[in-house]
């Protein structure tokens, strides 16, 4: 007799959202545990000023964290590079946004497509010290959730409840081999960074500032908000910097 197989259904808010528009266009990255939900707000506002938006659940997310455990970071990477080559065939011109691993796996399509016109990275996880001496433990399993950093009360971001100890590996070898491609990314990057962040330490931003190749890059600090700043009270910040940016690229 076959072992059952679990069927995991994708959480209400989780599903990945699309909203046609013009030849630009935008992937909208969320990030490690999380879902679509931290970024649909930005995700409308861009398509608001007529863009063309995309924002992928990556595989394992937004479902159970135990079907997340069964993930590699290829898988991740395979759905944010899906989600690219969708609006590729569809634009002209294509920006990436990622909020903290989605960051991450915005600099690797950065780097593997030399074209993209455009990254905006918001509290980017690139290296953290504390993860790497957990991904060293052989328990337990699961770990407590790291989601829902969020300085404005009442909020709450739609994430796993746990972390699987070796998706937390898995994060941390991703991390470690996107760091290296860092000095080879030369499109404009725009970059976000809460100086208060109890997830990623804030100088993963700054070291991306500094050691990015790009020739057009801006640091924008927001003072109000811990890590899912997307979902907190420089929110409308981001949505003002991240229009502006891709405006200013475009033309």
């Amino acid at each position: 007799m076959s072992e059952s197989i679990k069927t995991y259904h994708v959480m209400p808010e989780a599903e990945p959202f699309y909203f046609p528009g013009s030849d630009v266009g935008v992937l909208v990255q969320h990030g490690f545990t999380g879902t679509t939900q931290s970024m649909r707000e930005l995700g409308e506002h861009l398509a608001g000023c007529g863009y063309t938006v995309y924002g992928p659940r990556l595989k394992g997310h937004g479902t159970h964290y135990e079907e997340m455990e069964s993930t590699t970071y290829h898988d991740w990477i395979a759905s944010a590079e899906a989600g690219y080559l969708m609006l590729r065939e569809k634009c002209s011109q294509i920006f990436v946004v990622g909020l903290s691993m989605g960051g991450t796996l915005a600099l690797h399509l950065a780097h593997k497509y030399p074209e993209t016109k455009g990254i905006a990275l918001i509290n980017p996880a690139l290296f953290m010290e504390a993860l790497e001496e957990v991904a060293k433990q052989e328990e337990p399993r699961f770990l407590d959730a790291i989601g829902s950093d969020i300085k404005k009360e009442g909020v709450q971001e739609l994430a796993y409840e746990k972390t699987p100890l070796r998706s937390i590996r898995e994060l941390v070898r991703f991390m470690a081999e996107t760091k290296e491609k860092v000095p080879a990314i030369t499109c404009p990057t725009l970059v976000f960074v809460s100086p208060e962040d109890h997830v990623v330490p804030p100088d993963n931003a700054h070291y991306i500032f500094d050691y990015t190749a790009a020739a057009r890059k801006e640091l924008v600090e927001l003072p109000e908000s811990y890590h899912v700043a997307t979902l907190d009270h420089d929110k409308e910040l981001i949505k003002e910097r991240c229009a502006v940016f891709i405006k200013g690229l475009t033309g």
